[in-house]
């Protein structure tokens, strides 16, 4: 039987679940192919970080409660997603009295730039782009390409970013724990 948390059958990653404590708020804007992947690791963000919650990306319909949200005045938000021409990237500075609000898009590459593409609302959020410490360690997928990241490395150096290295390193452990087990529990054993 498989975990009711992790949906692990036979190498339950529970017993590595941080609880972790973040001044940040979390967004994720995932998009519907992704909820149905084992190989997501936004779900390891939703079960880690108190203020991250999902939001499933619709062309037509814009997510009300993210867009109420937008408009809240404690609230600093910010699209991470690469610069461009059009919307340059502005650097993190934490605004007094606000709490950062993060908005990241789960999804492929393919699928987050057409979301950005087919979403005007998003125009408005000021850019945040991370420059990538070290190369991902993310090869659940195939086609991954040099210096992006998935879901989960984002949030981690999103939490780097502001100041939580703390939180950022153990969301990391979380994360290598999903990344070591996924293998074996694919392949239907327990891992070694």
């Amino acid at each position: 039987m498989s975990c009711p948390r992790c949906q692990f059958h036979y190498n339950c990653i529970c017993p590595a679940e941080p609880a972790l404590s973040t001044q940040a708020r979390f967004v994720l804007l995932t998009h519907p192919r992704e909820l149905s992947k084992s190989t997501n690791t936004g779900a390891l963000m939703l079960r880690t970080l108190p203020h991250c919650r999902r939001e499933v990306w619709d062309r037509v319909h814009p997510p009300q409660a993210l867009l109420d949200q937008l408009r809240q005045p404690d609230l600093q938000p910010w699209l991470l997603f690469p610069a461009d021409a059009e919307h340059p990237a502005e650097p993190f500075q934490p605004s007094e009295g606000k709490q950062p609000l993060f908005i990241v898009l789960d999804a492929t590459w393919q699928e987050a730039r057409k979301m950005v593409r087919k979403s005007p609302w998003l125009a408005g959020i000021p850019r945040l782009s991370l420059n990538a410490p070290k190369a991902s360690s993310y090869t659940l997928r195939r086609n991954q390409q040099a210096g992006n990241l998935c879901t989960c490395e984002a949030g981690i150096a999103l939490l780097d970013l502001i100041g939580e290295s703390r939180q950022a390193a153990q969301l990391a452990h979380y994360y290598q724990t999903f990344l070591e087990a996924f293998p074996a529990e694919q392949s239907g054993h327990r891992k070694k």
